[in-house]
């Protein structure tokens, strides 16, 4: 994989954080969730590759672009699987909160698990603990473990997870155990992404999310020495059927980053839209200019790169800002 593609890669989710930031606070997550996704298709064209959308907006009856199957990039060059989402966090945006990224991912042909759109069962852990606990444990076992290979009392913890209704039982026994708990309103990538930073504090990331986001944050660990197991959560006879078209014969088995992500080379990046744990959100400037801050990084060598830049935006950028 070019490392030339790195740049080209956060130019794409650049361009989409500062299509839908305009948006934010507005209260229409579908204008700001389509303002990131034609800026994204309109700046992948220029991309030097052939890929394939194997995670993006929808099927192709649903999605009008970025559609899973829909080919992407100048045609010329490597075929890759891309993975996107232009805005993951619409929810975030339209009420003006934090943590919403623009994401892409990409990796050679075949590597990354086209996954359904249903539910996922993750854990998600840094470098400390990639490859030493497991999503078959119950979660009191997952504390221990942790808080014993990073020498922590239990009380030093801290877990995230998504503030949703079906995490009730999740959530009632970290705070039996006495762990913090770090409540994400939105946000399941970065959220995800999170316990490889050190400087968010976040320890692991457990609980149920999209599968397809669990596959792109999976590819953003994989740079970081991190990990991701996750475990598909069908919830009627249509996704279960979905999954076996998919190639996934037994949905309940839990898959690992080699499942999830492959083994080849991957390119990730990620653009805050509004500010983060870990990225700053796009800010408008005097003379039509906009600032991003992005994270970008690779595989093969675990290199990651924070970019900020500054953008003189066109009239049109201009208009809807």
């Amino acid at each position: 994989m070019h490392r030339d593609l790195s740049l080209e890669i956060v130019r794409v989710t650049e361009a989409a954080a500062i299509a839908s930031a305009s948006w934010t606070g507005k209260g229409n997550k579908i204008d700001a969730d389509g303002a990131a996704t034609a800026a994204m298709r309109e700046y992948f064209s220029a991309v030097p590759f052939r890929g394939t959308v194997v995670i993006g907006e929808g099927e192709m009856d649903e999605a009008p672009m970025l559609y899973i199957g829909e080919e992407v990039g100048s045609g010329a060059g490597p075929e890759f699987d891309v993975a996107v989402d232009p805005l993951e966090g619409t929810d975030i945006v339209a009420s003006g909160r934090n943590n919403a990224l623009s994401v892409v991912a990409i990796a050679e042909k075949g590597n990354l698990l086209h996954a359904p759109d249903m539910y996922m069962a993750k854990l998600a852990v840094g470098p400390r603990l990639a490859g030493k606990l497991s999503l078959d444990d119950p979660l009191e076992v997952t504390i221990q473990k942790a808080a014993s290979l990073l020498q922590k009392q239990i009380s030093e913890l801290t877990v995230s997870i998504l503030d949703r209704n079906r995490h009730a039982e999740h959530i009632l026994t970290l705070r039996k155990l006495g762990v913090k708990i770090y409540l994400l309103s939105d946000g399941d990538v970065a959220g995800a992404m999170a316990v490889a930073f050190p400087e968010t504090g976040i320890d692991l990331h457990v609980g149920s999310g999209g599968a397809p986001e669990g596959v792109l944050a999976a590819a953003a660990l994989r740079c970081m020495g991190g990990e991701l197991q996750g475990r598909l959560l069908p919830e009627n006879e249509e996704e279960l059927l979905r999954c076996l078209a998919m190639g996934i014969s037994d949905p309940s088995k839990v898959l690992g980053m080699r499942e999830l992500v492959g083994e080849s080379d991957i390119i990730f990046a990620a653009t805050g839209v509004t500010s983060g744990d870990f990225l700053h959100g796009v800010k408008y400037g005097w003379g039509g200019r906009a600032q991003t801050h992005s994270v970008v990084m690779r595989a093969q060598t675990q290199t990651v790169r924070f970019i900020q830049c500054v953008h003189q935006l066109h009239n049109e950028q201009r208009g809807s800002a």
